[in-house]
């Protein structure tokens, strides 16, 4: 088992990053900050730690893919209500707060579209994740992340345009 002086620095230097990835990545930081807790908890059962960063986030990452088989649908569910709620508390005279509104949700909703490997390198090189630590945490050949990432760029920009090519046909039809 890692010491607590090794925990302590693990801590330090990784929580944060951490969360916000699992933030960004499920869209509540409450369940971040749980997921990050149990891969912190699993870093602690460990002799060593190889590539620490990327151990954590593949770590991180598995831990999300396992939770999401049982709640994906409870979590898309939620997800929905909440970006209806706010949209409705939006609805005032001050239509740029809406639009900003309606194009996070957008950026949220094109983002859970994504293949679950696109949707997390993406996620992990916003985080500052290099090639090589991707590469680790989701088991691919350092020299396919750079296509993994422009492809998952590529279909985020995409189905973000089909949202809002939507919404824009549903506008003109309500008109």
């Amino acid at each position: 088992m890692l010491d607590e002086q090794d925990m302590d620095r693990l801590f330090r230097e990784y929580h944060a990053g951490l969360v916000r990835y699992l933030a960004r990545r499920l869209g509540d930081r409450d369940w971040a900050e749980d997921v990050a807790q149990e891969t912190f908890v699993r870093a602690m059962r460990q002799e060593h730690l190889t590539s620490e960063r990327s151990w954590l986030y593949a770590v991180a990452t598995n831990l999300v893919r396992d939770q999401a088989r049982t709640d994906d649908r409870r979590r898309h569910h939620l997800a929905m209500l909440a970006d209806e709620e706010r949209a409705r508390e939006l609805e005032a005279p001050e239509t740029t707060v809406l639009e900003r509104a309606q194009d996070a949700a957008f950026a949220r909703r094109a983002l859970e579209q994504l293949a679950e490997r696109d949707r997390s390198a993406l996620l992990m090189r916003e985080e500052g994740l290099d090639y090589q630590e991707i590469a680790t945490a989701l088991e691919l050949s350092p020299g396919s992340v750079g296509t993994t990432l422009a492809r998952a760029r590529r279909r985020l920009a995409e189905a973000y345009e089909a949202l809002q090519a939507e919404r824009d046909r549903r506008e003109n039809a309500a008109s």
